[in-house]
């Protein structure tokens, strides 16, 4: 038995910068194929397409989308593109700047003056004159590092009506500090779920305490990454699961989501079925004592994380 809801609305919303959205989102990054990238064999396009549509009908209106989430064949600004445009006038896109990868799909990363190139990128293959929200994803070299130079340029773009709101991804608390001192932040983008490390929590905190969205990736992946998720539920998961008819993934969900009204869930899946489960995880109410039972699983593994 899984568990049934009306829609993304189930779990309340919250605000990504002038708009306001249902706090299940919809995250593209495995619409390209079996895995993340040019990892696996390219999805089937027109299944990819029907996801996308079938998402917005079940009241997703935040979407998580980059240039570089392309395979072979898809590309996945290109499937929200022709799935959606003409787009709802209450649907958010967001995207994400700094890596890049060229077309043989080698990585690289940006120098502050070829952030534009990578916003009009963006732009071209999504189709609009400006785009709703753009991250910065800071890579793992620059986690003790300035961002301004960076973020400063993307405040430029956002001035000059390119960008209507900014957010950082990967970041810490001195970056989240730092680009807040340069523009208005509307989201932090991280990793987080049940087994984060405890540093994960206090940008969560923070975030709460400024206004500010956290936007969590890896909520069902967890250590697998962009590899999905693996055998890492826990009994205590799969116990909570089982008592509510519903799916370890949904469970992790649902745990994330009450962290914070502000913390909103961007999960992926190119599966019809995954979305509907996804979805539905937003009427998912876990008791007090499931809480406490998910979070002492949740400290255990942020501990062995942190080890690591």
């Amino acid at each position: 038995m899984t568990l049934h809801t009306g829609g993304a609305a189930g779990a309340g919303t919250w605000r990504l910068g002038d708009l306001t959205v249902n706090r299940i989102g919809f995250g593209a990054m495995r619409l390209t194929g079996s895995a993340p990238f040019d990892l696996g064999t390219p999805s089937d396009r027109e299944r990819s397409i029907r996801v996308l549509r079938r998402a917005v009908e079940l009241g997703v209106n935040h979407i998580d989308t980059a240039a570089f989430y392309f395979s072979s064949l898809r590309s996945a600004n290109e499937l929200i593109n022709r799935a959606l445009a003409p787009y709802p006038d209450d649907l958010l896109i967001a995207t994400k700047v700094w890596p890049g990868r060229d077309p043989s799909g080698e990585w690289w990363w940006a120098t502050p003056g070829q952030l534009r190139g990578q916003v009009e990128e963006n732009l071209r293959q999504l189709g609009r004159d400006h785009l709703d929200l753009v991250n910065l994803r800071i890579p793992p070299s620059r986690q003790a590092s300035s961002i301004a130079e960076h973020f400063g340029a993307l405040a430029e773009l956002r001035d000059a009506g390119l960008i209507r709101h900014l957010g950082v991804s990967n970041a810490t608390l001195e970056h989240l500090a730092e680009a807040r001192s340069i523009a208005p932040v509307a989201c932090v983008q991280n990793p987080y779920g049940i087994g984060a490390p405890p540093e994960a929590g206090a940008v969560l905190r923070a975030c709460g305490e400024q206004d500010v969205a956290f936007v969590p990736f890896f909520t069902i992946a967890g250590e697998g990454r962009e590899a999905g998720a693996g055998a890492g539920d826990g009994s205590q998961i799969l116990s909570v699961a089982r008592a509510h008819g519903a799916t370890a993934a949904q469970v992790r969900l649902a745990w994330t989501l009450r962290q914070g009204a502000h913390v909103l869930v961007i999960p992926g899946t190119r599966d019809p079925g995954h979305l509907a489960e996804n979805v539905a995880a937003g009427a998912l109410r876990l008791s007090d004592d499931e809480m406490a039972r998910l979070s002492s699983h949740h400290r255990r593994s942020g501990a062995d994380l942190g080890s690591c």
